[in-house]
């Protein structure tokens, strides 16, 4: 019997996926553990390898596909033996059955929330004839005799919303109405009544969002392009909103100087070998910033935490997640136990990871997890700034760049390299006197580098 490839969930939040590029075409034999597509979620672009063995019978999902739900039949392969034809058309023949099962749950509670007015009366009901409102996935037709392909879910969201699923052209599969037609119908602009002045619209082929109408209306049509979101750029703004309702945060900042840091990172790199006329490593101040964090976390374990409803989580290592920014946004992969690794081991492993992040080429445990996280804005000629907390961790390190600023040493005015960090901290879980103590433990590795390689 036919063998169905879903969208795969390559991340514990991911919902769609964006179909990039198929790696099989029809008729061409899988094994198992064959690259079959790529797959491109809000943070990566990954590669989906086959588990069964077969022949492709029908690729559903076009190449180029954008949010395709996960879990949904992207591709149907023949067993061994059997006729593809037959397989890809058992498999079309089987699609209206699944998608009256695609969300019961959904489709009973549609049932019991229609209002009774609107039920079939006995004397005019007709087992063959059913209500064109009836929550059929194989749709219903329409009063000119076209069929309406649409799943219960989009059909009630339609129904309780008052759209018309004749106007909502669908994205699943042969042109199937699902949820998010109904949420991008729903989005769209609506003509203002014939009374009232018509708001700003958005420039052709550009829906915005159903509270953007406000908005729009300050501006002047031509004035300017509406970009759509992508991926990327929601999951930040979810993921920063959700950061700033629900966590308490707090700041602390304090000024370390790093002379003896420069001079230090100077030696490191100046003694490091080579190989075809190319050093093995050169340590950025970044690199060392993260070390001086991880072991300021581990000397300070009540401030490496995160917090839960049901207990305080008390991290064994300083896993420390690095900002990149990338196009459309930023990622922040994550450097493992960087409290036991090298300086060297720590340079290496950040620009590997910068350089995969830009390309979208990281791994989902690569940057999803993490105890803490770093934010540098030193090399934009940033002073201070405070960072927002990514849940779950509770702090985050928000550092500025060095610069020579007058200080005073022994009663004496000088000159020094200084540098300004700020630590954001979730209140719930760290204290302002333990952000402190943290603060005062990276300052001493800082300020007395040397103390990081032993």
């Amino acid at each position: 019997m036919p063998i169905k490839i879903l969208m795969p969930a390559l991340s514990p939040t991911m919902e769609t996926g964006n179909l990039t590029k198929w790696n099989v075409k029809v008729g061409d034999a899988v094994k198992s553990g064959m690259v079959l597509a790529e797959i491109e979620t809000d943070k990566a672009t990954m590669e989906v390898e086959a588990v069964d063995e077969g022949t492709v019978a029908k690729l559903v999902v076009a190449e180029g596909a954008a949010d395709v739900p996960v879990n949904a039949v992207i591709a149907i392969l023949a067993e061994e033996g059997e006729d593809v034809e037959a397989a890809a058309a058992a498999a079309e023949g089987a699609a209206p059955a699944e998608a009256k099962a695609e969300a019961p749950k959904a489709e009973e509670k549609a049932k019991s929330e229609e209002p009774k007015a609107e039920a079939p009366k006995p004397e005019t009901a007709k087992p063959e004839a059913p209500k064109p409102d009836a929550p059929k996935a194989e749709g219903a037709k329409a009063a000119e005799g076209e069929r309406i392909f649409a799943s219960p879910l989009a059909r009630r969201i339609a129904k309780e919303k008052g759209l018309d699923l004749k106007s909502i052209k669908g994205s699943g599969p042969k042109g199937r109405i699902i949820l998010r037609d109904v949420e991008a119908a729903e989005a769209a602009p609506k003509p203002a009544p014939s009374a009232q002045p018509a708001p700003a619209a958005a420039p052709a082929g550009k829906p915005a969002g159903a509270g953007d109408e406000t908005t729009l209306k300050l501006f002047d049509p031509d004035s300017y392009e509406l970009i759509p979101h992508d991926g990327m750029r929601k999951t930040i703004a979810r993921r920063l909103t959700e950061s700033k309702q629900t966590v308490p945060h707090f700041y602390v900042t304090v000024d370390v100087e790093i002379d003896a840091l420069l001079a230090l990172r100077k030696d490191i790199n100046d003694a490091a070998p080579t190989a075809d006329g190319k050093p093995a490593y050169k340590v950025s101040v970044n690199d060392m910033v993260i070390k001086a964090y991880a072991l300021a976390l581990k000397a300070v374990p009540d401030a490496h935490v995160s917090w839960t409803d049901g207990g305080m989580l008390k991290h064994k290592h300083a896993d420390v997640g690095v900002a990149v920014s990338i196009p459309g946004g930023l990622i922040t992969p994550i450097v493992r136990k960087a409290d036991e690794k090298s300086l060297s081991a720590i340079s290496n492993e950040v620009k590997d990871l910068a350089k995969r992040a830009k390309d979208r080429k990281l791994k989902p445990d690569e940057y999803q997890g993490g105890t803490t996280s770093v934010s540098n804005l030193g090399m934009f000629g940033v002073k201070d700034f405070a960072a927002v907390i990514n849940p779950p961790h509770a702090t985050i390190l928000a550092v500025g760049a060095g610069e020579q600023r007058a200080v005073v040493k022994d009663g004496q005015l000088a000159v020094a390299t200084v540098m300004s960090v700020t630590l954001s901290t979730d209140h719930r879980a760290v204290d302002g006197a333990l952000g402190a103590e943290l603060l005062k433990a990276f300052k001493g590795f800082i300020e007395k580098p040397m103390s990081m390689l032993v």
